[in-house]
C-alpha cells in the first residue's frame, strides 16, 4: 500500500509527488494519458511559485532554460499605454519566467516516480483510515490502497471528489485563439505585450529560442475550421502591426474560458489541488500557478501525517483557508482581464484605454504589477 496516491501526472501532480519522495514517502501517480503532452498549454512560472521550489533546487532548473520577462507593455496598436515592471518589485524573483509546458513538467518531474500511464481512475473511496481508488488500464480493473489520496487530474477528475451541484462552472462567452511562432531577433524579445483595440485583445509572450506565443480574442461564432482559425489569427496580427509576425502563423488551436471554485479541498484522507478544484481563466496567466502553490505547501504536511501517524489539522486547516483564498483572488483578476480583452465599438474603446492609462500610471503602476505577478497570493 502506498503511503500516497496521486491522481495526475500534470505540472501539479508531478510536482508534489517529486516533492513527496524526496521526503521519503512512498507515492503512487496514476495518469490516463499513455504519454505526456506535448501540447501548447500554460507557459508562465511568477515568482511566488519561484521561491516556493527554491528550496528543492527546481527553480535552478527551470531557469536554466526560461526567458526572464522583467517588463510587459500594454498597446493599443504600435501605441504604448502604460507599462508593468516586474524587475522593479522587491521580491526575490522580480520576473516571470516563461517556457514551454511540456518543460516546465520535465523538470517538476526530477526525482517523481514514473506514473502508471493509461490508468482511468473511476472511484475515490475514501475511510477512516485509508482511501480505495479503482481504476481500468487497457479495460482491466485495478483497485489500489492508500493513507491518503490527492486529486491532481484536473478538470477531468472534478467528478471524483466533488458532487455536480457543489462545483458549478461559470462559462465565459469568449473565445480565443493560440498560437507559438519562431520569429526573428526583435527589440521587445523579452517583453510581454497586451494589445487592446476595439476588436478586442491580442497578447504576445516570449518563450526560449526566439519563439513567441500569441493569444488573440476571437468571435465564438467564427468558422472554426482549422485553416480559418489561422487566417483570422493573422489578420489579427496584421491589424496590430505585427505583420512580420503574420508570415509565421501556420495554425491555431482555439479554446474557451470557465471560472470553477471549489468551497473545499479536503474531505478526510483526500485532497483536491491544482485545476480539479479552482479553475480561472487563462487570461492573465495565473492558473498553473495556483495549483504549483497548492502543491508546494501542501507536500510538507501530507509527509509529517505520513512520518508522524497524525494529521497537522491545524496547519492543514490554514493551508485550505489560504489556497481557497488565493483561487477567488486570482479568479477576479481574471475576470477582470477577461472583460478588458472583449471586442467595444469606439467611445468605450477609448474609454478603456484611458482606464488602462491611469491603471498603469506612476500612483498604481507598482500595484497592478505586483498583483500581475501574483504578489497578491496569501502564500506570495
Amino acid at each position: 500500500m502506498p503511503d500516497v496516491i496521486v491522481v495526475g501526472a500534470g505540472p501539479v501532480g508531478m510536482l508534489l509527488a517529486g516533492d513527496l519522495a524526496r521526503r521519503g514517502v512512498d507515492v503512487e501517480v496514476l495518469e490516463r494519458r499513455p504519454a505526456a503532452g506535448n501540447g501548447s498549454r500554460a507557459i508562465g512560472v511568477h515568482a511566488p511559485a519561484l521561491a516556493a521550489l527554491e528550496a528543492s533546487g527546481t527553480t535552478e532548473r527551470l531557469l536554466a532554460d526560461a526567458v526572464r520577462v522583467g517588463r510587459g507593455e500594454a498597446r493599443s496598436g504600435e501605441r504604448v499605454l502604460g507599462v508593468v515592471r516586474f524587475d522593479r518589485l522587491s521580491t526575490r524573483f522580480p520576473f516571470v519566467a516563461t517556457l514551454p509546458q511540456a518543460a516546465t513538467e520535465r523538470v517538476l518531474a526530477a526525482g517523481a516516480p514514473e506514473p502508471l500511464r493509461g490508468a482511468t481512475v473511476r472511484a475515490v473511496l475514501p475511510r477512516a483510515d485509508a482511501v480505495r481508488v479503482r481504476a481500468g488500464i487497457g479495460g482491466r480493473p485495478i483497485e489500489l490502497t492508500g493513507a491518503l489520496v490527492v486529486v491532481a487530474s484536473g478538470a477531468a477528475g472534478r467528478d471524483l471528489v466533488y458532487r455536480p451541484a457543489a462545483v458549478r462552472p461559470r462559462e465565459y462567452p469568449d473565445r480565443y485563439l493560440m498560437t507559438d511562432a519562431a520569429l526573428p531577433p526583435r527589440p521587445d524579445a523579452e517583453v510581454a505585450v497586451v494589445n487592446l483595440d476595439r476588436h478586442g485583445v491580442l497578447e504576445s509572450f516570449p518563450l526560449p529560442g526566439g519563439v513567441r506565443r500569441f493569444v488573440a480574442w476571437d468571435d465564438p461564432g467564427a468558422d472554426p475550421e482549422p485553416e480559418a482559425r489561422a487566417a483570422r489569427l493573422r489578420a489579427a496580427l496584421v491589424a496590430r502591426g505585427e505583420a512580420e509576425a503574420s508570415d509565421a502563423i501556420t495554425e491555431a488551436s482555439a479554446f474557451r474560458v470557465r471560472r470553477v471554485l471549489a468551497r473545499r479541498l479536503r474531505n478526510g484522507r483526500v485532497f483536491v489541488i491544482g485545476d480539479a478544484a479552482h479553475e480561472v481563466s487563462p487570461i492573465g496567466g495565473q492558473g498553473m500557478n495556483l495549483g504549483l502553490l497548492d502543491a508546494a505547501g501542501l507536500a510538507p504536511l501530507l509527509a509529517t501525517w505520513i512520518r508522524t501517524g497524525d494529521a497537522p489539522e491545524a496547519e492543514l486547516q490554514r493551508w485550505e483557508r489560504r489556497r481557497l483564498a488565493s483561487a477567488r483572488t486570482a479568479a477576479r483578476l481574471a475576470a477582470v482581464n477577461t472583460s478588458l480583452g472583449r471586442p467595444l465599438p469606439g467611445a468605450l474603446d477609448a474609454a478603456r484605454r484611458a482606464t488602462v492609462r491611469a491603471m498603469l500610471g506612476p500612483a498604481t503602476e507598482r500595484l497592478f504589477a505586483r498583483a500581475y505577478a501574483m504578489g497578491l497570493d496569501r502564500d506570495a
